[in-house]
This record gives structure tokens, sequence and C-alpha cells, in this order.
């Protein structure tokens, strides 16, 4: 079965072809093209849905032929496309673009959720799928813990109250002056300030760090980074160092709330597997860091994290979900609809 997949939940222009083997797991991915919209989104420190779109409409054909010619044009069985959470006009944007694939080649759609496809992403090497698992998934614009049961078997533990980790990596940044997206960009800052050996005299809060519950809270570190770096300009006294030193704080008040509260899902729900999703996945500290935690506390449990590639988005991650989610496949095109809220325990 070759899967033509569609991605367009926010800034990337994805498409890829996956190629599966209907009764098995053995995927070999044909192409997976991203047009990223960085640059352009960059000098406003956020994504504007309705520029988004209109770069959508410009690039989805583009990709899509140069993913047809990097998979040598085969014959596509299904197409897949995200309808949501994400972006509104730029989830449409893909779907309309999926119906009109597939009208004119008369194949069915399989919508597929993004937030399940950030999960799914970690099979795509055929890891074992050992479940209950607990997921965190961290990206631009969500931050929740899962307890999986099962492919298509999800229950929400908690989520952010407020801005999601990757928001709070962007407007740190932007108070830093350092551009957009925030969290490359701190992560390097904050590797600089590491390899100096300097020991951080920054304490900065670490928002809801013992509650009992699952629930995650990063705005008071924002605003806790706002002040700082506005006392120490009128006293000017934020020198590189010191803005090197505040990424290295920031990251690691994030990394530690982030596998705080993982562990506590995965100790009290005795997770047999810890999967990590999303694009702040690809944060080489909160990887590392919690891969040391569950090696030291917690074993026996599994620990999943996708490559580097598949932790922001992309549409070979939309395929594999499309491939577990086989019997959703339909013609009736009108039914596929955005839903830019959309839950990972809802329907699609």
């Amino acid at each position: 079965m070759n899967i033509l997949a569609i991605e367009t939940s926010c800034d990337d222009t994805c498409i890829a072809i996956l190629k599966s083997k209907i009764n098995g797991e053995n995927f070999g991915i044909l192409s997976n093209i991203v047009s990223s919209q960085v640059k352009i989104h960059a000098k406003y420190g956020g994504v504007f849905p309705s520029l988004a779109k209109r770069e959508h409409q410009k690039n989805l054909p583009v990709v899509l032929r140069k993913a047809l010619k990097m998979a040598e044009n085969p014959k596509i069985d299904v197409i897949t496309v995200t309808v949501g959470p994400g972006l509104e006009p730029c989830l449409w944007t893909g779907i309309n673009f999926a119906k009109e694939l597939a009208e004119k080649m008369n194949l069915p759609i399989i919508p597929v959720n993004h937030i399940e496809a950030h999960i799914l992403a970690n099979f795509i090497g055929g890891n074992p799928r050992i479940f209950p698992a607990i997921c965190l998934v961290v990206s631009g614009g969500h931050t929740q813990l899962i307890l999986m049961k099962g492919i298509g078997k999800y229950r929400i533990l908690g989520e952010t109250r407020d801005d999601a980790a990757g928001e709070c990596f962007d407007k740190v940044a932007r108070i830093l002056g350092l551009g957009y997206p925030g969290g490359p960009i701190i992560a390097a800052k904050a590797a600089e300030f590491r390899i100096s050996n300097a020991g951080s005299g920054i304490k900065l809060p670490r928002p809801m760090l013992n509650t009992k519950d699952y629930d995650f809270s990063f705005s008071g570190l924002k605003t806790a980074v706002l002040y700082l770096v506005k006392n120490l300009k009128s006293e000017k006294k934020l020198t590189k160092k010191k803005v090197q030193e505040i990424c290295f704080e920031s990251q690691q008040s994030i990394v530690d709330v982030l596998i705080r509260k993982t562990m506590k899902a995965a100790k009290d729900f005795r997770a047999k597997t810890v999967i990590l999703g999303g694009g702040v996945a690809a944060n080489e500290e909160l990887k590392g860091q919690l891969k040391q935690k569950i090696e030291k506390e917690i074993p026996r449990t599994k620990y999943l994290v996708p490559g580097t590639e598949y932790c922001t988005d992309n549409a070979v991650m939309t395929a594999i979900t499309a491939f577990f989610h086989s019997t959703r496949k339909t013609k009736n095109w009108k039914k596929v609809i955005a839903n830019a809220n959309l839950r990972i325990d809802e329907n699609v």
C-alpha cells in the first residue's frame, strides 16, 4: 500500500509517500519533502495564519511534484491529510488540496490527528508497541501528558493551562531579542554557557513543579524572565554572557518541569514505555535528561523518541498514522473537515 500524506497544520508544507505492507510493519519512506516558512514568519516573531495559508497554497503543488519525482511516481493507493489540531486556515488548505487530488485520482482519504501523529512517529522505525505508555507531546502549541493503552486508545492526563513549552521558548527568545523560532536559539545559547563551565547565579521558577496533578504552566516563567531582563537592562548588565545564562536557566526550568511530571505519570500508571514527541522533543537536553532519569528510576521502562527530522512537523508521521487507521478511509470527502481544536481523545 502506497500512502500519499499531506501535512499543513502550521507553517510547514509537508508531503510524503510511504510504502507499507498491509499485514506487516515494514515501512519504506519513498519521499519526505518539507517546505519551511520559518524565514517568512521570523520577522513577525510568530506564525501569521493568513500568510501561512497563502504560502501553503503556493507551495503544495511544488512540494507534491518533488515528492512524486523522488518516489519515482508510484501508484498511490490512499491519500491522508492532517485535519487538526492546528491553525484552521492552514488545515483547510491541506484538506482542500487532498480532496482535489482524491477526486482526480478516485482515491479514499484518511483523516489524521496531528497530536497522535507526533506520538506514532516513534514507530516509523518499527519500535515495539508496549503498553501502557505515557506520552509527553511538546510542541509550539501543545504540551500534554497522555496515557496510551494502545493505538487509538488515549486519555489526556494533563496539559498546559496557559503557554505551551514551545511558546515559552519563543517568548523568552523574543524578550532577549534572539529571533524566531526560540527553541533552537535558546538551546544553542544554553550550550555556549555550559561549555564555558560558568556556574549559574540565576534561579528562575519551575511553575507547578510539585503539584499533585499532571498539568503544566509556563506563563510565570516567561514573566519572571521579562522582569529579570528589564532590571538587567536598566542596570546595563545584560551582557552576552548573561543572555547565555538566562537561556541556560530558562531551558533547564522547562526541562525540569516536563521531566518531573512525566516521571510522576509513568510511575503512577506503571508505564511500560515512555514516549516523547513534538517539535520540542528535538531539544537535546530534554531527550538526554529524560533518558537518564528513566534509566535511574524506572530502568525496566522503554523510552522512545523519534529521530530529529520526525520531531518537527512532517508528513511521514501523518502517513504512518493513516496506516494504523486504514479503516477510517472514506470517499465521502465532505465528511473530511478541519477541527483546529481537535483533541486526541476525539474522533477525527
